[in-house]
């Protein structure tokens, strides 16, 4: 298979890849969405797996989002979190049918999937659902009015949208998230500058500058590509 060096991106769009499992991205998409709505642009989210537990070999590591969950919900409590509040064994160690859904409603339209993702990206950090499990990506959709619940379950149960989520992503996307647009520019971790204080995993993350400006200049770009 022959992978793209660099993303190609409809004008009027911004590619987001990342994985639903990752806190940062959770920030990056909250902050677009609110940035959308402030600004009134006409712009549609285009979401893109980066699956990190393929990328890691590894599941979702639960240590190391317990580390970062307080660090990163700090920046943006509205983007909504909560510590994991399930038993350790219901703890959703693959995120590969979450972003299949996503993918899948996709053939419904980029707003029901931007509306999915969302909404899985809040079940996961702010009311802790398991949702490696299909009933329970089914119980989050059925609430999303932009989703028809019953072609996602047919979509996800034939597979059809499985190719988009193992497809290696282009050279050019660097890890979750990664923003995109259609002038060619590109943001990984829009705004946000960290290191980790010891290992990773082990130790701490800590966010040396936030800039949350930089969301509401994508979505001006976004949108004015889309005027062209």
């Amino acid at each position: 298979m022959t992978v793209p060096t660099v993303p190609i991106v409809q004008a009027g769009t911004i590619a987001i890849y990342s994985d639903i499992a990752c806190p940062w991205a959770h920030l990056a998409v909250h902050r677009l969405w609110e940035a959308r709505r402030r600004l009134g642009a006409p712009v549609l989210f285009d979401h893109r797996p980066f699956v990190l537990e393929i990328t890691n070999e590894r599941c979702t590591p639960k240590s190391v989002l317990e580390a970062e969950v307080p660090v990163v919900a700090s920046h943006a409590w509205d983007a909504g979190w909560q510590m994991w509040q399930g038993q350790s064994s219901e703890w959703p160690v693959t995120s590969l049918l979450a972003l299949e859904a996503v993918q899948a409603a996709k053939a419904q339209s980029l707003q029901a999937s931007e509306a999915l993702d969302r909404a899985l990206r809040r079940a996961l950090f702010g009311a802790s659902r398991c949702i490696s499990m299909r009933h329970v990506v089914l119980e989050v959709a059925a609430k999303v009015d932009e989703v028809d619940e019953t072609a996602l379950a047919e979509a996800l149960d034939t597979g059809r949208a499985r190719t988009a989520v193992m497809a290696p992503p282009p050279e050019a996307v660097k890890g979750s998230p990664h923003v995109f647009l259609a002038d060619g520019s590109d943001v990984h971790n829009p705004g946000i500058e960290m290191h980790w204080m010891g290992e990773h995993g082990t130790g701490f993350p800590c966010i040396d500058a936030d800039d949350p400006s930089v969301y509401d200049d994508l979505v001006r770009r976004a949108a004015r590509a889309g005027e062209l």
